[in-house]
């Protein structure tokens, strides 16, 4: 079996497009296509369902994935372990939307202490960050600690998140520090969809108090929600950690929503594994260097 044909697959599995996968794996779309019916053909199944362009994946193509992704993870792994120090080449790094904010002050300090890194960060939920950890396809992800735990991570706490009411300056709200959360759900709101984390604990609050909330728009980025709010149409509810990237901005305005609700911990996960991975240990050591508000604790948690 060979391994590019499997980087072929996964490749495609995720890019979903013939030609996107063609141009990822760096080669033409006639070798990747060549690649795919060689492997199909050495199983002896089809793998994917296709016509002139991708369908999907066939039964033994969905059954296969995972496994694939582990062994091309388990490769890249080993890679990893054996390559001599300094770590070299690409870190590639998941946070939630609302973590966002985070990684530019954790990526400073990654690069700082491994120059020869390139980092790559993409945003995606928790379980997708769950399951790329798992499938070896993420070094590192930055998500909820005290939601939907995930097992097999070393996770290191970063950040207390808080709630913010954000609206368009000039309205109704421009002499107010403050807001109570009826008074806040009762606003015409954008908020992020139901398949964010973040959404799905605001939701859980929202019901302990007896109400609910019924945006009229949602987004699965926050950039979409402050494109939003800045038309004046709307308001939204958002974590704090936008807060300081918002400070200058001048249509923007941020309230405090009253009662405070318990704060969530956000950090930073990695998988578990003996030996430690090194671009995991690199992370770790990122990770504990990383200070905002005093929150950082000491050890790193295992959950």
């Amino acid at each position: 079996m060979q391994l590019r044909h499997l980087r072929y697959f996964v490749t495609l599995a995720r890019a979903r497009h013939f030609a996107r996968a063609a141009e990822e794996c760096g080669v033409s779309q006639p070798t990747l296509s060549s690649g795919l019916v060689a492997l199909e053909q050495e199983f002896g199944r089809r793998l994917i369902d296709r016509d002139r362009r991708f369908i999907g994946l066939t039964a033994h193509g969905e059954a296969m994935l995972p496994w694939a992704q582990q062994i091309l993870g388990a490769m890249g792994a080993m890679t990893a372990a054996v390559a001599t120090t300094p770590l070299e080449g690409p870190f590639t790094l998941a946070a939630i939307p609302a973590a966002l904010p985070l990684v530019g002050r954790f990526g400073a300090g990654l690069l700082a202490a491994n120059p020869g890194l390139v980092l790559s960060v993409r945003s995606a939920t928790s379980r997708t960050i769950d399951q790329a950890l798992h499938a070896l396809e993420i070094d590192a992800g930055i998500t909820y600690l005290d939601q939907d735990p995930p097992e097999g991570l070393i996770a290191v706490p970063l950040v207390n998140e808080d709630y913010r009411f954000l609206t368009r300056r000039g309205g109704r709200f421009d002499d107010r520090d403050t807001i109570g959360w009826d008074e806040a759900v009762a606003q015409d709101l954008c908020l992020l969809d139901e398949t964010m984390l973040y959404r799905r604990i605001l939701d859980r609050r929202l019901a302990l108090r007896g109400t609910i909330a019924r945006p009229r728009a949602t987004a699965d980025s926050h950039v979409a929600l402050f494109a939003l709010v800045a038309s004046g149409a709307f308001s939204a509810i958002v974590p704090d950690s936008y807060a300081p990237l918002l400070g200058g901005v001048e249509w923007a305005r941020l309230l405090t929503l009253d009662p405070p609700e318990p704060a969530r911990r956000v950090g930073l996960v990695v998988l578990d594994r003996d030996p430690p991975l090194p671009r995991a240990q690199a992370a770790l050591a990122a990770a504990r260097g990383f200070m905002i508000d005093g929150i950082y604790q000491t050890l790193p948690l295992s959950i």
